[in-house]
């Protein structure tokens, strides 16, 4: 674990890495130094095999991310044609990491926090979250926050959020009601529901769940024949002979596993 100084923070309990953006007295606003050290820390996991499924989450209970420190001034190109956009650096899929990542949302979660949110594959909130996108209110565009987003709300849902600005925030419970969150709860069980999902997941075999991960992925942003082309290719690199024989022996011990029921 790094120290607790350190803008992000990381922890391994098992097979599950638990990543935590540390910066509570700033609710969690991403400066150059988080932005730099958590796309460090995305592109080290790709080599880390022990971590088969990550959480993430932030200090404190106020925030999960607000997004871009407002005190940082990010240099832009002098053509308007370019652009340098910091958050581009914050989501695992952007660092090509495709290892299952839930998001334990403890808190608001706006404007830039949706890099990140838009590229997980679920999401668990404390009962006191909310979700908004401040953009617009300050004179600002979003443009690839609701685009990251994009299919993971119904269209009016993100409309809104996007277009709303601060006169309007998405409680955990409409967002639940809505798909864009699987989980509510007390803000005492956020970690360990948060844990329980990603522990499930690290109980498979890797290769399975990351060739399902990127089926996923590739239905989400692709076009469906496209997705379905891929799909003999993803079969063959995620049932691997140590998968196959992993998931063999699970079903050969006996045990059987006793799932929650949503």
């Amino acid at each position: 674990m790094a120290g607790n100084d350190d803008p992000v923070l990381f922890e391994l309990d098992g097979a599950v890495g638990w990543v935590t953006l540390n910066r509570p007295d700033r609710l969690n606003s991403f400066d150059e130094a988080l932005a730099t050290s958590l796309n460090d820390l995305w592109r080290e996991l790709r080599h880390d095999d022990r971590v088969r499924a990550i959480v993430l989450t932030g200090a404190g209970d106020r925030a999960f991310c607000t997004g871009i420190d407002r005190n940082w001034e990010v240099p832009q190109p002098s053509s308007q044609f370019m652009v340098d956009d910091p958050g581009l650096l914050l989501g695992p899929k952007s660092a090509d990491l495709w290892k299952p990542v839930v998001a334990a949302v403890n808190g608001m979660a706006c404007g830039g926090a949706f890099y990140l949110l838009g590229e997980v594959e679920t999401i668990v909130a404390s009962d006191h979250a909310t979700f908004f996108d401040p953009h617009t209110t300050y004179g600002m565009a979003a443009a690839y926050e609701p685009i990251l987003l994009y299919g993971q709300l119904p269209f009016g849902e993100l409309c809104r959020l996007a277009l709303m600005g601060n006169h309007e925030r998405m409680s955990a419970a409409r967002a639940h009601q809505i798909g864009f969150v699987q989980d509510v709860v007390p803000a005492a069980d956020l970690r360990d529901t948060a844990g329980r999902i990603a522990g499930a997941l690290a109980s498979q075999p890797a290769d399975a769940v990351q060739g399902t991960l990127r089926s996923l992925w590739a239905a989400r942003e692709m076009a469906r024949a496209q997705a379905l082309a891929m799909a003999p290719h993803l079969v063959t690199l995620g049932n691997q002979p140590e998968a196959l024989a992993e998931g063999q022996a699970t079903f050969s011990s006996g045990t059987r596993i006793d799932p929650v029921v949503r």
